[in-house]
């Protein structure tokens, strides 16, 4: 199948534009689908239990995170590297690694299972926890894979659909009959559904490979090749999991449990991002491939400036009923709105960190790697401090319990200047996605949100948040949106000409890492 060619202008960014379209519907229905699922965790299992549950995820998915390898975004320049024909060894060659990384993985867990529970006995079928991380890291490379040609929906339906509304349905079943294990149980079940879901459409595109064998070296490289991917993947997921581990150090697991679910609501904008990694990494590398470094730099302006117009208005949507969303959450977690408010923030400070990564990762992946291990150990150092300096203030737990919020905040802050510092000198040319009317915007949600906050809880989550979303849209829509967004984001995928769809010519420079 061909592959869109890295010309730079009108075709990668109606590629980004398309990506953005569909996973922006991806990202509401993954809205609708994760609220019941805290609704029901908190209601029914208790924050005690939330807190077990969470500390637990964050060692299975980091364990997930080494066993990829860096080839959730890694993959996207060994496919650009490989002719056509190869391309489908090529993946099955990554699945091999992330099957062996998953194994080391697995054993490692399932002797040591005190590793995910270190404050409470192991419950039956939580045993089975570990097997998640295969499902985790084979699920992220077939659809990164798919990706890479451009399909996106299959990543809406096994991340958006099926895993969300699984564990969500699951969940529930269990609240009646298991309640010490069905959180675990109904995480299990969603990780292997998004799983399930994934392999259909990943078959159908690539098919078996023919004439193919692993080979032990060549599968070495690859994982020595991703090693500086697999670190800043794995720093920039530690970043949004290491202050609820430092939370678990100084705080009862109640408390852990809160801070979680206000991260739960406040990951829901940096999913926004996130969705448009599958697209951009193809687009990006196709062009870093070319040597079109001027290309690149005008993907990552356009593509910050949506997403950052896009964080922030679902980041006020969310952050001003702040108090009457962690409210229905349960009735132990309200007081967890400071949290929230601080989250929510972080996530719109990442997002030009976040998507000057994505074109870093192929022009210069050890400096990037390196300005997250700074960032990562400025979050701990801040994030401890905020928590002692709160503490001698003598003030609740629930507002100690920002300290790693803001810690995450300012350390998110330092990593967006550095990055596109960086990126900017390397493509020489500007990569900020600021405008200006993003405080128009604003000025215009916090407006509309002074009197959704006077309605009942209900009323502030079910018709203040939206009417500040559809405010904030509407002035970017138009002040800050200019003729070529608007264009690109009503282009249907059928006006994209057969001259966006060939291939670069054979031996087209590319620009080598550093």
């Amino acid at each position: 199948m061909a592959s869109p060619k890295a010309d730079g202008g009108k075709a990668d960014l109606a590629a980004l534009a398309r990506g953005g379209r569909i996973n922006f519907g991806g990202f509401l229905i993954r809205l609708l689908a994760r609220l019941p699922f805290l609704f029901i965790a908190g209601q029914f299992y208790g924050a005690d239990e939330v807190g077990r549950f969470a500390y637990a995820l964050i060692v299975v998915e980091f364990a997930a995170q080494l066993a990829t390898l860096g080839l959730k975004r890694g993959l996207a320049q060994q496919l650009s590297a490989a002719p056509d024909e190869d391309h489908t060894a090529v993946v099955y060659d990554g699945l091999i690694v992330a099957f062996f990384g998953s194994l080391i993985m697995m054993a490692i867990l399932f002797v040591f299972p005190q590793a995910m529970f270190p404050n409470s006995e192991i419950r039956g079928l939580e045993r089975l926890l570990p097997i998640t991380a295969l499902a985790l890291a084979w699920t992220e490379i077939m659809l990164a894979a798919l990706a890479y040609r451009h399909d996106i929906a299959s990543t809406v339906r096994s991340r958006a659909i099926v895993e969300p509304f699984t564990i969500s349905i699951v969940a529930g079943i269990l609240a009646f009959w298991a309640v010490e294990s069905g959180l675990i149980i109904a995480y299990v079940a969603s990780m292997v559904g998004a799983l399930l879901a994934a392999m259909w459409p990943f078959f159908k595109s690539y098919g078996f490979p023919h004439h193919w064998r692993p080979h032990p070296v060549k599968l070495w490289e690859m994982a020595r090749r991703n090693l500086p991917v697999a670190a800043a993947d794995a720093v920039e997921w530690g970043s949004r999991r290491i202050d609820l581990a430092l939370l678990g150090l100084f705080f009862s697991p109640a408390i852990v449990g809160i801070y979680w679910g206000a991260q739960q609501v406040a990951s829901l904008p940096s999913k926004l991002k996130t969705s448009f990694d599958p697209i951009m990494g193809p687009v990006i590398s196709r062009n870093v491939e070319a040597g079109n470094h001027k290309a690149v730099a005008k993907q990552v302006r356009q593509v910050g400036f949506w997403i950052i117009a896009a964080q922030a208005g679902v980041a006020l949507a969310l952050g001003i009923p702040a108090m009457a969303i962690m409210n229905l959450i349960g009735p132990e977690f309200g007081v967890g709105f400071l949290i929230l408010g601080v989250l929510l923030a972080a996530e719109v400070i990442a997002a030009m960190a976040a998507v000057s990564e994505a074109a870093l990762i192929y022009l210069a992946r050890h400096r990037n790697m390196l300005i997250s291990f700074v960032m990562i150990g400025l979050e701990v150092a801040l994030g401890i401090g905020a928590i002692l300096v709160l503490r001698s203030m003598d003030v609740p737990d629930y507002v100690q319990a920002t300290g790693p919020a803001i810690g995450l905040a300012l350390a998110l802050g330092f990593a967006a200047l550095s990055k596109a510092w960086l990126l900017s000198g390397i493509v020489d040319a500007p990569v900020s996605g600021w405008r200006w009317p993003l405080l128009w915007a604003a000025a215009a949600a916090l407006v509309v949100g002074f009197f959704a906050v006077m309605m009942p809880d209900w009323g502030q989550v079910a018709i203040g948040a939206p009417a500040i979303m559809i405010a904030f849209g509407f002035i970017i829509w138009k002040k800050g949106f200019g003729p070529e967004d608007r264009e690109l984001f009503k282009m249907k995928k059928s006006e994209i000409t057969e001259d966006d769809v060939e291939l670069p010519p054979p031996g087209s420079s590319g620009s080598a890492p550093t």
